[in-house]
């Protein structure tokens, strides 16, 4: 049996579990230690989680955001953890969710996990299970939104959010290809303070006037969102993820096709768990190389189930960083 194989597989484990008996309902959130272990047919693995990550969007899934997450549900989207059954039992893998898991197949908010033998990825040996479990989500999204601007090694890339999980997985990304990044946060610390010049007319200056060839929006603010449309470069492109639920994007389509410009959105759930996987697995050497550095473990506040479904429930009102660490 390899090192890391535990020794016994219960019967039943504990979950954090979403119950609606009404599409008009929000879902009810309730720790549950009565959830069978589910047993891995051929071509899937049983994962025993050692961490899952508390996304922003695991707490929308959990207040019903999603229309398409079907009841009950297991939520959770990142993981990392150790295969327990299936091919290679005892390897560190982590992986994320994709469309499915969490919203139409449980997902790691739980001990143990079900999951397609191609649905995981080597855990890189320099990261804990806690920084592994949480930068699935993150990664892949920011991997993703600059595959889909047609980020280049010669660009000017502009990133909104810069210091949030989505946007410095972006900014180490498009700095690895060679980019010249620029920052945008409410923060001075940043190229250009979003809080206090929401026209964006510092990227005039930093960029000679020339503008950029290619935005980040990680935040999805119209104002700003439209203000860094004003400023791309001739044939520059947008790359959007984020945006309010009732506030429409009013752009100068003149402006717009004169220069040739490009809006594109780009929606991690719009992806398999296979795919995110192979992003994951492509980025493992890199975390073993460092030319991929995972946030401090410090950053994250470690809880268990229990304390999982209340900040589930909104109780924790402070923004916080929470991964879930089991036993």
């Amino acid at each position: 049996m390899p090192k890391n194989s535990p020794k016994q597989i219960p019967k039943f484990m504990k979950a954090i579990q979403l119950t609606r008996d009404s599409a008009s309902m929000s879902p009810v959130i309730a720790l549950r230690e009565d959830i069978p272990v589910p047993a891995a047919a051929p071509g899937q693995l049983l994962v025993k989680v050692r961490a899952s990550a508390i996304q922003p969007s695991d707490l929308w899934n959990a207040r019903g955001g999603f229309p398409y997450t079907t009841y009950p549900r297991i939520p959770g989207r990142d993981f990392a953890g150790i295969i327990a059954a299936g091919p290679r039992c005892g390897e560190e893998v982590y992986g994320t969710s994709g469309f499915t898991h969490a919203f139409t197949a449980d997902g790691f908010h739980a001990e143990y996990c079900l999951v397609p033998e191609d649905a995981v990825a080597p855990k890189p040996k320099n990261l804990s299970f806690t920084q592994a479990a949480s930068v699935g989500v993150p990664l892949t999204t920011a991997a993703l939104v600059l595959r889909k601007g047609f980020a280049k090694s010669s660009d000017v890339v502009f990133v909104i959010g810069a210091f949030g999980a989505v946007g410095s997985a972006v900014v180490q990304l498009a700095r690895a290809q060679g980019c010249t990044v620029l920052t945008g946060s409410r923060d001075d610390n940043a190229d250009v303070n979003t809080k206090v010049d929401e026209n964006l007319e510092g990227l005039a200056t930093l960029t000679q006037g020339r503008g950029v060839d290619l935005v980040i929006d990680t935040v999805g603010i119209p104002a700003l969102t439209k203000a860094a449309i004003e400023n791309l470069a001739h044939s520059g492109r947008i790359s959007i993820i984020a945006a309010p639920g009732d506030v429409d994007l009013v752009v100068d389509m003149r402006n717009l096709y004169r220069q040739e410009k490009t809006l594109i959105g780009c929606n991690s759930l719009s992806y398999s768990v296979q795919g995110m996987a192979q992003e994951l697995a492509a980025m493992t050497s890199k975390f073993e190389e460092g030319t991929l550095v995972p946030g401090s473990e410090d950053i994250w506040t470690k809880i268990g189930l229990e304390q999982a479904v209340d900040v589930c429930k909104g109780v924790y009102k402070e923004v916080g960083k929470f991964v879930i660490v089991m036993d």
